[in-house]
Order: C-alpha cells, then sequence, then structure tokens
C-alpha cells in the first residue's frame, strides 16, 4: 500500500507524482507503455521562439527526477478496474490490486478512428502510430505517404515526419458521412486551421488566412480553393479532395479520391488514383476517460474540450473523495498544459493528505495561476474554444457542487 497511485506515466502523471512525492508522499506510478513518458516521447517541434521542443528529453527530466524522490514506477501495467472500499482505492491490473487512499487519473487522450474503406490493409495507421514509429522507435513508415485528414494534429506530425525525410505527399478529407462528421466539410476544416494559421509555414499563407477569417471571404476561397491545393512545406493540402477507397491488394498501393464541392459533396467522374504505400488517418483526439466512468464519477460532454469528461475543479478534483484528473483526460491541450495540471493535482492530493500546512493554499493558487498562463501562451490549441470549455466546467463544479465543498457531496 502507498498514498497514492498514479495511473499513467505521461507529462500529467509524472508531474503529479513528482509534486505528491515533494510533499512527503508515497507514490506509485503505473502505465501500461514499455516506458514512461506518455505522448511526449513522440514529440519533436520547433517552438515559435525558435527553440526545439524535444519530448523525450523532456521525459526523461520528468523520469529521472521522479526517480531521485523515490517514486516506484511500473510500466507494463495494464488497468482494468477502479473501486473505493472502506475509504481506499483498489486499482485492479494485471499484476494484482494496489491500494492507496488517493488516486491520480492522467490517461490522457486517444485518436478518433475514421474508417475508411480499405483501412485494414498494411501500411494504414493512425497519424500518431506515425509520429511513434518515427520519432520513437525510429523506424521509417514508408517512402511515399497521404494522409487522410486537415486537422491540427495531423500538421503538427507532418512537421515531424518532415524533419525526418519521410515524403508525404498530399492531405485530403475524409468523404462526408455521419462518422466523419465535420472533418468531411472543407470550409468547416479551413475554419478550425484558421486557428493555427500564424503558424503557416510562408507569409503568404499567414497573411491570406487573415481574410480567411471572415465567412463572406471563407466561403469564396473555398469555391476557387485549388484543386492541385496549397503548398505546406512540400506537401498539398488539398481541401477540395476526398479519400473514396485506400487500394492494395497485400499491402497500401494508393488512394482513390474524388473532388468535392464546398460542401464535401462528391463530383461524379473526378475519381483519380495517388499512389502510396502508407497513409496515415488523422481523426483528431478525444478524453481517455474510461477509467473514471468505471470509477462512478459523473461526466459532462462538453465539445470545446473534446468530448465526455469527468467533473473536475480548478484544483483537479473529482466529486469521488480522493479521485483526482490531470492532463487530456480533463480536455484536449498540450504536454506543458498536461503537465502544469498533474503539478497542481499533486498540490491538491498533498492537501487533502494533510500536508504543506498553511502554505499549501497559496502553492495551490499559484499552480492553477500557471495552468491560466501556460494556457494563454500555447502556441496552438487543439480545441480553439477550450476557454470556453474551462469556464463551462467551472461553473458545473460551483453549481453543482457548491465550489470546494465537492468532497462533503460524494465521498
Amino acid at each position: 500500500m502507498c498514498d497514492v497511485i498514479v495511473i499513467g506515466a505521461g507529462p500529467a502523471g509524472l508531474a503529479g507524482a513528482i509534486s505528491c512525492a515533494e510533499n512527503g508522499l508515497k507514490v506509485t506510478v503505473i502505465d501500461e507503455f514499455i516506458k514512461p513518458g506518455g505522448r511526449l516521447i513522440g514529440q519533436l517541434h520547433e517552438e515559435p521562439s525558435g527553440e526545439w521542443w524535444n519530448g523525450i528529453k523532456e521525459s526523461e527530466r520528468l523520469h529521472n527526477e521522479a526517480k531521485n524522490l523515490s517514486v516506484d514506477i511500473r510500466c507494463g501495467v495494464s488497468v482494468y478496474n477502479l473501486d473505493k472500499d472502506d475509504g481506499l482505492w483498489n486499482v485492479h491490473t494485471n499484476i494484482g490490486t494496489l491500494t492507496a487512499p488517493f488516486v491520480l487519473i492522467a490517461t490522457g487522450a486517444a485518436e478518433f478512428p475514421i474508417p475508411v474503406p480499405g483501412w485494414t490493409l498494411p501500411g494504414v495507421m493512425s497519424i500518431g502510430a506515425a509520429q511513434v514509429m518515427t520519432n520513437v522507435h525510429r523506424v521509417q513508415v514508408g517512402k511515399k505517404g497521404i494522409i487522410i485528414g486537415a486537422n491540427i494534429l495531423a500538421f503538427a506530425i507532418l512537421n515531424e515526419l518532415q524533419i525526418a525525410g519521410i515524403n508525404v505527399e498530399r492531405i485530403v478529407l475524409p468523404e462526408k458521412n455521419p462518422l466523419s462528421q465535420k472533418a468531411g466539410e472543407p470550409e468547416e476544416v479551413m475554419k478550425s486551421l484558421l486557428n493555427a494559421a500564424h503558424l503557416a509555414p510562408s507569409p503568404l499563407l499567414r497573411i491570406g488566412s487573415r481574410f480567411m477569417k471572415k465567412d463572406w471571404f471563407r466561403k469564396l476561397g473555398m469555391i476557387f480553393f485549388p484543386k492541385s491545393g496549397v503548398k505546406v512545406n512540400g506537401t498539398s493540402l488539398q481541401l477540395r479532395k476526398t479519400a473514396l477507397e485506400i487500394l492494395g491488394k497485400d499491402q497500401v498501393e494508393g488512394v482513390l479520391t474524388a473532388d468535392i464541392d464546398s460542401n464535401g459533396n462528391v463530383i461524379p467522374g473526378t475519381e483519380k488514383m495517388y499512389k502510396a504505400d502508407f497513409v496515415c488517418i488523422a481523426g483528431g483526439l478525444y478524453p481517455l476517460a474510461e477509467l473514471a466512468a468505471v470509477a462512478g464519477c459523473p461526466f459532462q460532454y462538453i465539445p470545446e474540450l473534446g468530448g465526455h469528461v469527468p467533473h473536475h475543479s480548478e484544483k483537479m478534483e473529482t466529486p469521488l473523495a480522493g479521485l483526482f484528473v490531470a492532463g487530456n483526460i480533463t480536455g484536449i491541450e498540450s504536454g506543458k498544459i498536461a503537465m502544469a495540471q498533474g503539478t497542481t493535482a499533486g498540490l491538491s492530493i498533498a492537501k487533502h493528505a494533510g500536508k504543506g500546512g498553511s502554505e499549501m493554499d497559496q502553492l495551490l493558487e499559484k499552480a492553477m495561476q500557471n495552468i491560466r498562463t501556460v494556457r494563454q501562451k500555447a502556441a496552438i490549441q487543439f480545441n480553439p474554444e477550450i476557454e470556453s470549455g474551462r469556464k463551462k466546467m467551472n461553473e458545473l463544479w460551483v453549481e453543482l457542487y457548491g465550489g470546494n465543498k465537492a468532497f462533503k457531496k460524494i465521498g
């Protein structure tokens, strides 16, 4: 038995473990992957300041800091159930049941799958899988690729693939249907991409994007958007083409596309096949929150946060006594924000464990302010209305649980 069990060894989980351990708590971190770091270990990009964000180095820093504080980190451990008995949380895993009065769930996010005919062929993968193969395992995913789906995540990883020398020839949209939803509508895709237009690789794209923010200009722009696409560091962004089918016999050989109108409707007779030996499907991210649901935590659907998220306060508490959350389980944001949330969750746990004395309130307030500061400085947001989503959750928390009195409501 320990004081705190952290589920997830990504940026939020490791930061939370460090924060708990610094305040004298005995912490065990478990993760199903073979090494700690979570999505951090796949990240490599240049910041607007010109500095490089190296996720592998950042994860190593967190890992070493946690080890120096005697945090017990166990990888290759899967959690299949979470329940509470006599004031203690039972975390049921493939190595047995672990018990602690406090649990921090930092399970991160998962990718939306967008079904495309032929997507079971060898050589088809999610965009996140391509990132891990490239940056973590140092394996070339192919020689000529196509990305299906145009979103901020796709462009962030496209840049990493390009840095690794991998040729991604074009980006097309998934076919418009109930499963792809807005991802198959050119104007909606353009609208979402404009939130990261300041990161566009050329001055012309950055200037043009300012005009596109006006509805009438954007509609006009989509009508006349070039069928050959717009080059993004050598990769053609084709918002007026859709992927009808991934072709191949024993592996990916190409993608059958068709032209679409500005609303995403297929234009008959415009079918064309493009050769490729790998395909990445980019559907975006959603909070990986099943364990919180299993534990009995109430949820709220907030699109601005990426989907269904567990009820939580700014201090990362849930309505269930002793259960805390941090990172992308609370809404899709960057690794830096996940770390800030993890630190806040750790301080919150320490406070509920009676650590830190009167100074803990000040430390918690400072940590919460740091989350807001990091969010304001973020170069991009996966969900541009994140501030609105956070406000909705905070208001819901106060309405349902009376601010900081939640632990008296459900326990």
